[in-house]
């Protein structure tokens, strides 16, 4: 997924927003900002891979921030897959 795609996806943005719809098995995939902290965003990584949902790190929490039209930068956001929100 790309980010002018993720603008139009339903999503949640913020580590504990992305953990908690995860945990709910809400998430079609991840996006992590590949300027966060290892320490704020490795928790999440291994969580998606034992559960198995892509991880797309290759855009800034700048980025992120502004494809989800926010004010401010996003160290995670998550696509929900349909039906959920």
């Amino acid at each position: 997924m790309q980010l002018d795609e993720l603008k139009k996806a339903e999503h949640v943005t913020g580590i504990k927003q992305v953990t908690k719809a995860i945990n709910k098995e809400q998430v079609a995939c991840v996006f992590l900002g590949a300027n966060a902290e290892g320490r704020v965003t490795d928790p999440l990584k291994i969580l998606c891979e034992d559960k198995e949902i892509p991880v797309e790190a290759a855009y800034t929490m700048e980025e992120l921030g502004k494809a989800c039209s926010i004010g401010v930068k996003a160290a995670a956001v998550a696509v929900l897959k349909q039906g959920h929100c």
